[in-house]
């Protein structure tokens, strides 16, 4: 699985003009699924999500997790995570896991991170979809369940 990772004062996800998810202060998390991917990639990345100390403490310090703040996620699937622009000027998507594959693990994901007591809300998986958001710092990270951040050995 791979995640782009936002710290955000705020956030939505829009389908036809209606809201169906938003957060205030927490973690924006726009997610790809592999082919190759498990339910343990998706608890993997829920740990640590959960514990990730990507929030200022009072010291100005990012030294308190989304948990520690009180703050929510809201995961967006993002297929296009995996797209391959290598060769040509259209992107391959190959690297993508196909919606029989995605859809179970994305909501696995989900599933993971209300059991740790998070607050998610969620946008609609295949839906076209306008995101709102007002990224905080910016802090913007990606995270890999293969490469560990890209660390090898690092899980």
């Amino acid at each position: 699985m791979r995640a782009v990772v936002q710290r955000v004062r705020r956030a939505a996800v829009v389908i036809d003009g209606e809201t169906v998810g938003a957060i205030e202060r927490g973690l924006l998390v726009l997610l790809g699924v592999a082919p190759d991917d498990s339910q343990e990639d998706g608890r993997w990345l829920a740990d640590k999500l959960a514990s990730l100390r990507i929030f200022n403490d009072e010291a100005g310090k990012m030294n308190l997790s989304v948990a520690d703040v009180g703050g929510a996620l809201l995961v967006v699937s993002q297929f296009t995570l995996y797209g391959d622009c290598r060769k040509g000027r259209r992107p391959s998507f190959l690297g993508a896991a196909p919606p029989e594959i995605a859809v179970p693990l994305y909501e696995a994901f989900v599933n993971a991170l209300r059991s740790l007591g998070l607050p998610v809300e969620t946008g609609r998986f295949g839906a076209i979809m306008q995101v709102e958001l007002v990224n905080e710092g910016p802090v913007t990270l990606i995270l890999d369940t293969k490469a560990a951040c890209g660390l090898a050995g690092d899980r």
